[in-house]
């Protein structure tokens, strides 16, 4: 059973409204990309060790801190006698093995996965040991791509390729497990040590006056929005929605983008831009905030 499930980080969320609303830099651009990729690897993998039937506890997405020194586990399944930490990677073109050393088909070296696994691996053994813990850690890379390629790797390295992903759940399935008040323990330690950690230093700057206003489609996050009665409707996909519920998603963009503005109904028209009754805007807010102050001074919060 799940108990930590994996949601989009803040981070995510706030580098995909600005790469919509702004020209990100190739480096911030990219770096955008890489978090996309990542994490819909990670829900690819979650998809698969949703349908473990073994007593099982599944815990994603922790970022953890023992000894100053802070570490990100993927995915976490704790079972009777072993705890397998798995680290999954979301690559999709051919790289070799050679001397310790990954390389990309272009020979560009790139960050071992195994260092990292290593890492994580020696800071929950730790952290484990400080409380009192001892269950054995199984280290896992899973390569979750079905287009990924590696060359000339050896055969002892802690790496599930990805035609081997179904196999290697199927064996975790059939090994006897039974879990107590220990076990749950030790989850609910984890879970409660996880870390929020803020993901505003890692952006990128921005100011309102340099972001591009208006409702985006929910689907394809296209500008192209022709708004009826009721629904919006994009032009570009033929996504269709709800008035109320875009205008919401918007106040949710800006109230995480700028967390420390006031939300009015002046600030929530302007950044919708196509929604040119300030009545709609102020019925959907007060449905859906609590007001405060009167007047032009009112504000929801």
């Amino acid at each position: 059973m799940f108990k930590k499930h994996r949601t989009e980080s803040l981070k995510l969320k706030l580098f995909r409204f600005l790469n919509t609303r702004m020209e990100l830099s190739s480096k911030d651009k990219q770096y955008y990309l890489n978090l996309e990729k990542g994490f819909e690897g990670e829900a690819m993998f979650d998809l698969l060790t949703k349908k473990l039937q073994t007593d099982c506890l599944i815990l994603n997405d922790l970022l953890l801190e023992v000894n100053n020194s802070k570490f990100q586990i993927d995915t976490l399944i704790i079972s009777q006698k072993t705890i397998s930490l798995f680290d999954v990677k979301n690559y999709d073109d051919d790289f070799y093995y050679e001397l310790g050393n990954f390389y990309s088909k272009s020979k560009s070296e790139i960050k071992n996965p195994l260092d990292q696994l290593k890492r994580c691996e020696s800071l929950l053994r730790q952290m484990l040991q400080y409380h009192d813990f001892k269950l054995p850690i199984e280290p896992w890379v899973v390569f979750i791509n079905p287009e990924f390629t590696l060359y000339q790797a050896p055969q002892n390295m802690p790496i599930i390729f990805p035609t081997q992903i179904n196999r290697f759940l199927k064996k975790l399935d059939r090994m006897p497990s039974t879990l107590t008040g220990r076990h749950i323990k030790l989850a609910d330690k984890l879970v409660a040590m996880h870390q929020i950690e803020s993901p505003y230093p890692q952006l990128p700057p921005y100011a309102y006056d340099q972001l591009q206003k208006g409702i985006t489609c929910s689907m394809c996050h296209s500008f192209s929005i022709s708004v009826g009665e009721k629904n919006i409707v994009c032009d570009e996909c033929g996504r269709e929605e709800k008035v109320e519920s875009a205008v919401l998603r918007s106040v949710e963009e800006l109230k995480l983008l700028f967390p420390d503005w006031k939300i009015t109904t002046k600030v929530v028209q302007e950044w919708c831009k196509v929604i040119e009754s300030k009545k709609t805007i102020r019925k959907i807010l007060k449905r859906n905030f609590r007001a405060m102050g009167y007047g032009q001074w009112s504000c929801y919060e």
